[in-house]
């Protein structure tokens, strides 16, 4: 796992469908849109934020359910309904502050290939297409959906030597 790399880190950014989600997308007979998360992937993002680690998402669908559970984790910074991923990096800048050598991005397929081209932490969950897990930097052992999100937030803590306190701090361990 890339130390150096981890240990840059002050923006998680990352994609939904693949990510967040096992990739799969139930849709109701109304045409709503139903997403499942996973609790352990919002147990890592909480420790992030609470580290004082910026958390972020880039996706190219849009729905409700996202921007519902993006509201309960705490994240403000959502860029849904993106087709070139890699063109928000200067936005993101400007509005963070955080250059892209202090970037981490998870992705799972083709459209996440231009962003994960350009940050310092390029991410593939363990199902991702083969381009994606090529140009990784690090692969999780976890698919998309399933803890991968999760692995990603403890190695970067762990990296910059802040999970102990995190978990001390958020869960008196």
């Amino acid at each position: 796992m890339p130390m150096e790399r981890l240990d840059a880190i002050r923006l998680l950014l990352l994609d939904v469908d693949g990510v967040l989600t096992a990739g799969e997308i139930i849709y109701a007979d109304s045409g709503e849109q139903h997403k499942i998360f996973n609790a352990k992937d919002g147990v890592g993002i909480r420790m992030l934020k609470a580290a004082g680690i910026h958390v972020g998402i880039v996706t190219g669908r849009s729905g409700e359910a996202l921007l519902h559970r993006c509201r309960n984790l705490g994240i403000d910074l959502v860029f849904d309904g993106v087709r070139d991923k890699a063109q928000l990096l200067d936005p993101i800048t400007a509005q963070t502050g955080i250059g892209v050598e202090q970037i981490a991005f998870v992705g799972d397929d083709l459209p996440d290939l231009s962003i994960m081209r350009k940050v310092k932490l390029a991410v593939a969950v363990a199902d991702a297409h083969p381009a994606i897990r090529d140009a990784a930097h690090m692969i999780t052992v976890a698919g998309g959906g399933r803890g991968a999100v999760r692995e990603v937030c403890d190695a970067i803590l762990k990296a910059q030597g802040r999970w102990d306190e995190m978990v001390q701090t958020l869960f008196h361990g």
